[in-house]
């Protein structure tokens, strides 16, 4: 019965036994981790092979005769550069292979723009105002990295087909300050949905009053599936700007931190080439070549795109049951209360929870007291501040199954305890 519904003597009546079981439960003292989305330990078992298939009598030579062990390739190797651009739907040619992290990657990359500018324009740090767009509910880090150089963000509100287009038409073509907008178009970080076509396309189409505005792609959840016969499908950002005759509007960020370890994998950027050509322009000054060793590596052990793929179905068997107890236990205890709705995605790694407004926070903080630790209440807003107090991101990916369900069924237990309160708080 939905809370709202009942009467207050019932409703007060509820929140007693709900109080009665969280002390229960705190007398556990458990120790349980949904805060971030980290594989699990059996799916970083799966990459095991990665430390076989090279070893001291291995020629580490490539089919071009580069020489992995040395100097040189500043785009990363071509066997790599075919790997990852069948990973990410590119030319292999308009691929740069980094280090492990790409976020690291988008980091640099707002970096350059803020220090020495793109393509000739001026340097954001020479402006008055540098603006981003933020897609929310989104991903912190990414609101990390424009909140530490100082660049102002505005929240750009999440459909079920992606951002608000209209809002972000409107903006980019009325305010030359605004340089970019973050994104997560496949299975997006923490809602899980996919950008629809029609998205994508006008995307493609932007109109920006700033010559150098610039959407940062970050397609991390691109081969993350949950299904093998329901998978969302995204439409390829860079040939579909090209199309529209934007060509340079993109960066477009990989890699296979979530695939292989995410420590030790290797990211990439994919762009067009006359971005590339500014992006070598610094990159030479700031490396001679990344970890060639490593592409090399994963390269022999996936051998190409159809390994990857099968590695990524082993890695759904491990992740699905995962999910499905999640939204199982949701529904059980949540559906029929009128306190919360949340996603069923088709991939990635997390489940996004909207609570009643103004409980999101205190949700969050009763699962910490009663030892569920969770991701920060208002991180998926800019300056984790959460207007409304509703979002909260769901991560079930770490944990085993045994402490997921746990952790899970706490979770709703605090949903309900915090939102019985806040509406008798509003029948007084």
């Amino acid at each position: 019965m939905r809370y709202d519904e009942m009467t207050r003597e019932a409703l007060q009546e509820e929140l007693e036994t709900l109080k009665k079981e969280y002390r229960r439960i705190q007398r556990m003292d458990l120790r349980l981790d949904m805060s971030r989305g980290k594989p699990s330990i059996e799916q970083l078992n799966l990459s095991m092979g990665l430390m076989d298939v090279l070893d001291s009598s291995s020629d580490l030579t490539c089919e071009d005769g580069t020489d992995c062990r040395n100097y040189g390739q500043l785009t990363g190797i071509e066997e790599a550069r075919e790997l990852l651009g069948d990973m990410m739907e590119n030319n292999p040619n308009d691929i740069i292979i980094y280090g492990n992290s790409s976020l690291n990657v988008m980091y640099d990359t707002v970096s350059r723009a803020y220090t020495h500018g793109i393509m000739g324009n001026t340097p954001w740090c020479k402006l008055e105002q540098v603006k981003f767009l933020c897609p929310v509910p989104g991903y912190d880090r990414h609101f990390a990295i424009t909140e530490y150089f100082g660049i102002g963000m505005i929240p750009v509100p999440m459909l079920s087909t992606g951002p608000d287009m209209a809002v972000v038409e409107k903006l980019v073509a009325e305010d030359e300050s605004i340089k970019g907008i973050w994104c997560v178009p496949k299975y997006s970080n923490p809602s899980g949905i996919s950008y629809s076509d029609e998205t994508v396309r006008r995307f493609a189409r932007l109109k920006p009053a700033a010559k150098d505005f610039r959407i940062f792609w970050d397609n991390a959840y691109g081969m993350h599936h949950l299904y093998d016969d329901r998978q969302d499908y995204l439409i390829e950002i860079l040939a579909e700007c090209k199309r529209a005759g934007n060509p340079d509007m993109v960066y477009k960020f990989a890699s296979t931190s979530k695939i292989t370890f995410p420590g030790s994998g290797i990211a990439a950027l994919a762009t067009s080439p006359n971005n590339m050509e500014d992006i070598k322009k610094q990159l030479k000054h700031q490396t001679i070549g990344h970890d060639k060793v490593n592409q090399l590596r994963h390269v022999r052990f996936f051998k190409d795109i159809h390994g990857m793929v099968e590695h990524m179905r082993r890695h759904a068997d491990i992740l699905r049951p995962k999910f499905e107890m999640v939204e199982d236990i949701l529904e059980r205890e949540l559906g029929d209360k009128g306190i919360g709705t949340w996603t069923k995605p088709l991939g990635g790694y997390f489940i996004g929870f909207e609570s009643l407004p103004g409980c999101a926070k205190e949700i969050v903080s009763r699962c910490k007291k009663a030892g569920v630790l969770m991701t920060p209440a208002g991180a998926t807003w800019p300056y984790g501040k959460d207007p409304q107090d509703t979002s909260i991101r769901i991560a079930p990916t770490f944990p085993p199954l045994e402490e997921l369900e746990k952790a899970s069924e706490l979770f709703a237990l605090c949903v309900k305890m915090v939102s019985a309160e806040k509406i008798l708080s509003a029948m007084a």
